[in-house]
């Protein structure tokens, strides 16, 4: 019975070690790519809001993960955001459409 305990403990260990270290990626894509399309990415942070398991490439099984975050072209609106993981590799950012000022 202990054994599992320790397994199971070691496993939520994992799986928070892993989360931080994809949040992190994650935030740091978003943020290079806010400063490429000259945007302002607001309140220095991304949010998950949906998690699965799906396959990559190669078909083996990985933490599929949808973050949000909120930006601004203006100063004054704001826009959202979403970037989508897979395992520890990004798959997309996405960005609202946006007021561009000249």
């Amino acid at each position: 019975m202990d054994f599992f305990l320790i397994i199971f403990l070691l496993s939520i260990g994992y799986y928070w070690s892993d989360s931080m270290k994809t949040r992190e990626l994650a935030f740091f894509y978003v943020k290079n790519h806010c400063q490429q399309v000259e945007v302002q990415l607001l309140d220095e942070y991304v949010a998950l809001n949906a998690l699965w398991l799906k396959k990559d490439e190669y078909g083996k099984t990985k933490i599929w993960r949808s973050y949000q975050f909120e930006f601004t072209s203006t100063g004054y609106e704001r826009y959202n955001g979403k970037v989508i993981m897979l395992g520890q590799k990004i798959i997309s950012i996405q960005l609202d459409p946006y007021k561009i000022i000249d």
